[in-house]
């Protein structure tokens, strides 16, 4: 509360309500003021969007009912009394995530990334076993056992490309019946604009599927869609007077700390560290030419982004045309699977250059296709993956003037962006949190604002 008070240029912490939408203990002093969970999910969908008026999809798995629909304009937001009933689209999603040997509740990014890389035309089965009504999902209660015979593979040397194909396949289904939902919604309520909210749209192949569909014209999904982005949706709720009409990116996600220049000599000469200062125009001409060796560069920036992705203030980056970067990233680095790829950073303007998907994608909540997938190989672990993309408008400014030099260097404007942050460990926050890394991992350069750090 007193970082997050400090950044508001308040002096003291004074009479303080905390609006919530879970519960939760409060210190001493504190008011609560508590939401309904699923209304907490469409205000922070809808109040951080920039939409006058919109239909608001929320799928979460800890609340009832699973699947709600709500109605939002500037007079608020109503609940249209959508008739669902039992499993829904998140829980369904962690059925299949244990089912296919990964850990419900904590794995479902791994099965999204396994998905990535396969083929989802390889069965014709999963809508026998898999499909919803009017007012609900069922799901066959011989699925578990029909998955383990399709992954069964023919050869060894095939185990992992089927288990692939049948993660594609089963995560397509599930997409195919959100589309139909959807339909179903629109065709009740109309509108043209969508906000989605809910742990469900992290993932970033069923927000690519609902925005190619052409269901609704326009789809928003907030920075934090899970359950953590619960924090603005509230606060935004419980100060209707603070409220303006929404525009575009009402609620950006660089909304942590940030550290002047004394701060960071401070604690690198506190360290006793070898550091040099570069003006802009050197500090990118450097890391280029440290991305060209193909270096892995930390790069911290900034007021530190909210949500779960580096947007490029505290994150890593990589020369996507460099051999054996997905190796160094997943083997020596983040400790992955081989199969994970990585999200690319580039310019709105460049994104149809090198890429088939949505034009912009600024929380990193989409994936598109490769046009030219052999000049990204080196990043791509099989042929057909997607990728996920960050576009970058006019913020952050310097990480665009990198993209642009790196692109101006080698004909490919974008780059590798993974967060900055050690095995299991979060996204670093502080200057003293990224000398730790850097020195613990295989990270190569440190750029912290003008201050350069090499091993």
């Amino acid at each position: 509360m007193d970082a997050a008070l400090s950044l508001a240029g308040c002096s003291g912490r004074g009479d303080i309500t905390c609006a919530m939408g879970e519960e939760m203990i409060l210190p001493s002093g504190v008011h609560p003021l508590r939401f309904d969970h699923q209304l907490a999910h469409a205000m922070s969908a809808f109040y951080t969007s920039p939409f006058q008026e919109a239909v608001v999809l929320v799928c979460g798995r800890s609340a009832v009912p699973e699947v709600s629909i709500w109605e939002a304009d500037t007079r608020g937001i109503r609940n249209v009394a959508w008739p669902w009933q039992g499993l829904g689209f998140t829980r369904l999603y962690s059925q299949l995530t244990e089912a296919m040997g990964f850990s419900a509740g904590r794995d479902e990014h791994r099965l999204e990334a396994l998905a990535r890389v396969g083929n989802s035309g390889c069965l014709d089965k999963a809508p026998s076993l898999i499909g919803i009504e009017s007012d609900r999902l069922w799901v066959d209660s011989r699925l578990p056992v029909r998955i383990d015979e399709w992954t069964q593979p023919d050869r060894p040397e095939q185990q992992m490309s089927r288990k692939a194909d049948v993660a594609s396949t089963l995560q397509s289904h599930v997409g195919d019946l959100l589309l139909e939902c959807l339909r179903k919604v629109r065709a009740r309520l109309g509108g043209a604009n969508l906000c989605l909210s809910g742990g469900l749209f992290y993932n970033t192949n069923l927000n690519t599927k609902v925005q190619e569909s052409g269901i609704f014209e326009q789809i928003f999904i907030p920075v934090h869609p899970g359950n953590a982005g619960l924090a603005v949706g509230c606060a935004l709720g419980a100060s209707p007077h603070e409220r303006q009409q929404p525009t575009a990116n009402a609620v950006w996600p660089y909304l942590g700390p940030e550290y002047d220049l004394g701060e960071i000599k401070a604690v690198l000469d506190n360290c006793k560290l070898s550091y040099e200062y570069a003006d802009e125009g050197t500090l990118i001409e450097e890391v280029v030419k440290a991305l060209r060796r193909g270096l892995l560069v930390g790069w911290f920036q900034g007021r530190m982004e909210w949500g779960p992705r580096a947007l490029g203030n505290r994150s890593i980056l990589a020369n996507p045309l460099a051999p054996y970067v997905l190796e160094n990233l997943n083997v020596f680095l983040k400790q992955r699977e081989p199969y994970r790829s990585y999200a690319v950073s580039v310019c709105e303007e460049d994104v149809d250059c090198v890429f088939d998907g949505p034009s912009t994608s600024p929380f990193m909540q989409f994936e598109h296709r490769a046009k030219d997938p052999a000049r990204l190989r080196q990043i791509m672990p099989y042929p057909n993956a997607r990728l996920r993309v960050h576009t970058i408008g006019d913020h952050p400014t310097l990480l665009r003037k990198l993209l642009k030099a790196f692109g101006n260097a080698t004909g490919t404007p974008l780059l590798v962006n993974t967060s900055f942050n050690g095995f299991q460990e979060p996204i670093v926050c502080t200057p003293r949190d990224a000398v730790r890394v850097f020195y613990g991992t295989g990270i190569d350069v440190l750029v912290i604002e003008n201050f350069i750090l090499r091993k």
